[in-house]
């Protein structure tokens, strides 16, 4: 499971012209499934994303976590995380998993990040073609795979 993580001052998803999510001082979070994943990935992951200290304190260090903050979260499915391209200029996306595999998968996480940060996550729509827009705070941008735990 590969996930990029951003601070954000605000951000939405629209889908047909209709806004879908909306948060302010949060996290946006792009996560990326792969056939390998498993519940242990999801409880990993959900647990650092929300732990994570990359909000700022009195001093602008960055000291705080989301839960610390009560910031909110928009989770995005993003199956292009796992594109190869180490060949060709077109991108294969063989790794990703595909919608049966990764649909629960994606439940699974927004259930888990709503019961780590004790509220509900907004979403996008897995699929759909999305519009994402956001303010990215610092900006801070952490990238993170549940296989590669550096």
């Amino acid at each position: 499971m590969k996930a990029v993580i951003q601070r954000v001052t605000q951000a939405s998803v629209t889908i047909d012209s209709k806004i879908v999510a909306e948060i302010q001082k949060g996290l946006l979070v792009l996560v990326g499934i792969e056939d390998a994943d498993t519940n242990e990935d999801i409880l990993w992951l959900t647990s650092k994303i929300a732990n994570l200290r990359i909000f700022g304190d009195e001093n602008q260090v960055m000291n705080f976590s989301l839960k610390d903050v009560a910031g909110d979260v928009i989770i995005v499915s993003q199956f292009t995380l796992h594109a190869a391209t180490k060949k060709g200029n077109r991108p294969s996306y063989i790794k990703a998993a595909k919608p049966d595999v990764a649909i629960p998968l994606y439940e699974n996480f927004i259930a888990k990040m709503e019961l780590e940060i004790g509220k509900r996550v907004q979403t996008g729509k897995f699929g759909a073609d999305m519009k994402v827009m956001l303010l990215n705070n610092g900006p801070v941008t952490i990238l993170i795979d549940t296989k590669n735990k550096e």
